[in-house]
């Protein structure tokens, strides 16, 4: 034992003469803080010591030992591991008494550093430009420190790590620039700068908390200043501050539209309040709630609360206004509960909200033109064994241009599903016995027409209605000959209601009165019709070689009897008679402006007619790999009228023609109508009404309407170039591709579409001018570059001579954010919107770019 502890001794006293032998031979330049006591080495393994708490492990090209300042200097491709970090650079040195690890990057001649410092530690990569670390403390502070987070790069003048968790940057800026963190560009396209950054960290999630930070675009700083930010960097939803676009509405003045902040709450809710701030006084408050549970609910809850005002206090032209709109959208899992399922779709809107937008949305979506509001709450019950749906519901409509709200509460739907009415002997169902179905079911109905401000008061009460019907369809249908298809139906309706309807003339106010009674009333009614129906095809074959090839004719002719009685005779009581101001008998129903609708008055034994048609052809065609293609002349062609028999004057019905086709390869839509009035209409002289005679054969234009869309593009213009093919050289400018031609001119596919719609409506009725509605529509969008597109849309009154709505919009991607710009030049409201929004999925709730988190069908804006 004894021997082996001195010749332990003895070796280390032979290496530490052997060191400053060779020591003392050396010589050469050496950095700053190196001694001439060195040895060079390219693999050193320092044994552990007391403050070292794991094996450091070191590799250069060129590495020096001091021993007496206990200083290792590691010079030229260096490198330094402990635990889990790694330090590459071009110098570091290790100074055992102080436990500092210090690096530096490679100088060039004029001591600039043109490669950093790599420092590898928990799967992390920073580069820095100088670097010390302290293995006792495990603090580290770093000098033009890059370092990754997430999708993002920080770059800061000064960092401090206090621990694995903390780091503390000084004048730092954060950006998410795909190009700039993969250094394919020197320069961010943006970032945001703060004096002060601190990043925290865990194993769930980390995030950047700062003081003031402010938006930089292409190193120009931006009126986007925050007074504080909280940049998470983790999958799940976090808390942040919504950017608003910004922009000038005629009306209000300048704006910040958007402007907010969001907060998840809880797994399942989240929160965002948005408001819009105008110069000219007007403001608007939007609390959004969402919700979501995966595979049973989801939904969200939504409100507009503002105050429009325009013009200047004191003047004729001011006018200040309170709008509000509330909503709620609830869907359900279809995997939930199959057989009880509940949806919600409520909007609920002040009178005058859509005349006085405050969220510009409703402005670029054309919204400010809806005259009519509706609202839909609907629980629906199926059964496992029981063949009936029940399905109960809630309305509310309301009638912008009048006023009035309809409400339909509750609403009540008991459907039976189709049977059929005998069972077949065979186990095919065969004759018009077997084949009779029967459709029946009840609707129970609460419905009331009033005004906004009577909502839920006695007086809406007094006016509510209570109806209950019931219908029976009977159907069945049959083979004669083959070729023909009997069918025979059978209509049967019956309806209670709870007021009826009593009118009169009041001869000391000289008017005519609709007196409402409370009491209940009811009819019934029935109807049935007799069809037969047939195809028939007809063809022409033309010679081989020929353009046309052949032409297909389809005819699908249909004759029907239909007979109901006449439910206007007084045996039924379903009408009454009441002489008028003019001392005129007029008969009227007592179930008119009632919820269950009014049985129809006189006899009907009319015989339909309606004839369908379709054309075809077949045309040579190289394109087509059989030689051929059709095309339609026709896609339908109809025609339809009839004649009542029991009708005592003008028996035949209006004639009414229909068509739709398309052409140029189906891009051109092409839907028209046509009703002929078979009976002279006369005029009496100044008058502008006529009246409908009995003078059969005239055949004049009682409505007319043609409707023509076509979508234009690029690729109808010449076939796609292959750029690939045609160019040898591709490269990139920034984020977008080109391809180069030999004077290196820049060549892209220029993509465009343009949608033209025009449509011409004409109608006449018994009036002799009639009335014309023509307009031509364009909505279209090109790309000047591959990442600049600009769209817009116009319509233009043929009839009025005037531009009607119209909007110009553009948009461009900018690697990592996007730029949108709106805006409506004329018009009711004129107004402007520019928004900037950050694509980086990790800035998604910190600086909201998305609408929502939770994505909800038929969100309000």
């Amino acid at each position: 034992m004894a021997k082996t502890v001195l010749k332990n001794i003895l070796q280390i006293l032979i290496i530490l003469i052997f060191n400053n032998f060779l020591a003392q031979k050396t010589s050469g330049k050496l950095p700053e803080n190196a001694v001439n006591d060195t040895i060079p080495k390219k693999d050193t393994i320092i044994v552990k010591k007391e403050a070292l708490e794991d094996v450091l492990r070191t590799k250069a090209d060129d590495q020096r030992r001091d021993v007496p300042k206990k200083m290792t200097f590691l010079i030229k491709r260096a490198q330094v591991k402990y635990q889990d970090m790694q330090i590459d650079a071009d110098y570091i040195s290790i100074d055992d008494n102080k436990n500092v690890i210090y690096a530096r990057g490679k100088l060039d001649s004029l001591g600039k550093i043109i490669e950093p410092v790599i420092t590898m530690q928990g799967g992390k990569k920073y580069e820095t430009n100088e670097f010390s670390y302290n293995t006792k403390t495990r603090q580290a502070i770093a000098y033009n420190a890059r370092t990754e987070e997430s999708e993002g790069v920080i770059t800061a003048q000064k960092t401090k790590k206090y621990n694995d968790s903390v780091f503390a940057m000084r004048n730092a800026d954060y950006t998410t620039d795909d190009y700039y963190i993969k250094k394919k560009d020197t320069v961010s396209d943006y970032f945001m700068r703060a004096s002060n950054i601190k990043l925290i960290k865990s194993k769930e999630k980390s995030q950047i908390v700062t003081g003031p930070i402010q938006m930089y675009i292409e190193k120009v700083p931006t009126p986007l200043i925050l007074p504080f930010a909280v940049l998470p960097f983790s999958a799940k939803r976090a808390a942040g501050i919504l950017i608003p676009s910004f922009g000038e509405r005629e009306d209000v003045g300048f704006f910040l539209n958007g402007l907010g902040y969001y907060q998840p709450i809880g797994e399942h809710f989240d929160l965002k309040v948005l408001a819009d701030i105008y110069t000219k006084g007007s403001w608007n408050i939007r609390p959004q709630m969402s919700y979501l549970k995966k595979y049973r609910y989801s939904g969200s809850f939504t409100a507009d609360i503002g105050t429009m005002v325009r013009g200047i206090k004191g003047l004729e032209d001011y006018t200040k206004n309170s709008t509000y709109r509330i909503t709620w959208n609830h869907s359900q899992d279809t995997k939930a509960n199959p057989f009880l399922t509940f949806s919600a779709s409520v909007d609920i809107v002040s009178t005058k909200f859509y005349n006085n937008p405050l969220n510009n949305n409703y402005i670029f979506n054309q919204n400010v033109l809806n005259t009519q509001q509706n609202s839909t709450v609907t629980l629906t019950k199926r059964f496992l064994k029981l063949p009936m749906t029940i399905t109960g519901t809630a309305s509310y409509a309301q009638n912008f241009a009048t006023g009035l709200s309809d409400l339909r509460l509750p609403q009540m739907n008991v459907a039976i599903n189709q049977f059929y009415l005998f069972k077949s002997k065979t186990g095919v169902r065969e004759g018009l016995l077997e084949n009779i179905t029967v459709n029946t079911g009840f609707n129970l109905t609460n419905f009331v027409n009033t005004q906004e401000n009577e909502l839920f008061t006695k007086a809406m009460w007094d006016k509510m209605q209570t109806g209950l019907k019931n219908n029976i369809a009977l159907g069945t249908n049959t083979t004669l000959a083959k070729y023909f298809t009997f069918s025979l139906s059978a209509n049967i309706d019956n309806a209670l209601t709870t007021k009826t309807l009593n009118k009169y003339y009041d001869p000391v106010k000289n008017v005519e009165v609709d007196e409402i009674r409370k009491n209940v009333a009811g009819y019934s009614t029935f109807s049935t019709t007799a069809s037969l129906q047939t195809t028939l095809y007809g063809g022409l074959k033309f010679k081989k070689g020929a353009a046309i090839q052949a032409i297909r004719h389809m005819m699908t002719p249909s004759i029907g009897f239909t007979y109901s009685p006449d439910f206007g005779s007084p045996n039924f009581g379903y009408y009454k008679n009441f002489y008028n101001a003019q001392g005129a008998l007029t008969p009227y129903s007592i179930f008119e402006k009632g919820i269950v609708g009014t049985p129809p008055s006189g006899m009907q034994g009319s015989l339909g007619l309606n004839i369908g048609n379709n054309i075809e052809m077949k045309v040579r065609s190289k394109k087509d790999s059989t030689g051929v293609k059709k095309v339609k002349i026709f896609e339908a062609l109809n025609f339809s009228g009839s004649y009542n028999f029991a009708a005592k004057t003008h028996p035949w019905s209006v004639f009414t023609f229909s068509g739709q086709s398309s052409f140029f390869n189906n891009k051109l839509s092409v839907n028209t109508s046509l009703a002929l009035d078979p009976y002279r209409i006369a005029f009496a002289p100044g008058e502008d009404v006529g009246v409908r005679t009995e003078d059969f054969g005239h055949f004049s234009v009682q409505g007319f309407n043609v409707q023509m869309s076509y979508p234009l593009s690029s690729e109808l213009f010449g076939e796609k170039t292959d750029y690939a093919k045609k160019y040898s050289s591709k490269g990139e400018v920034r984020n977008e591709n080109y391809y180069f031609d030999d004077d290196n001119y820049a060549h892209f596919d220029q993509a465009w579409t343009l949608n033209v719609n025009a449509n011409y409506a004409y109608s006449k009725g018994t009036s002799r001018l009639g009335n014309k509605i023509a307009s031509i529509g364009l909505d279209g969008s090109i790309k000047l570059t591959p990442y600049w597109n600009i769209n817009g849309s116009t319509h233009y009154d043929l009839v009025s001579k005037e531009l009607a709505y119209t909007r110009i919009g553009f948009s461009r991607d900018q690697r990592s954010f996007t730029i949108n710009f709106n805006w409506v030049p004329f018009g009711q409201y004129k107004v402007y919107d520019f928004f900037i929004g950050i694509k980086a999925n990790i800035l998604s709730d910190a600086l909201k770019y998305k609408d929502r988190s939770f994505t909800q069908p038929n969100a309000p804006f």
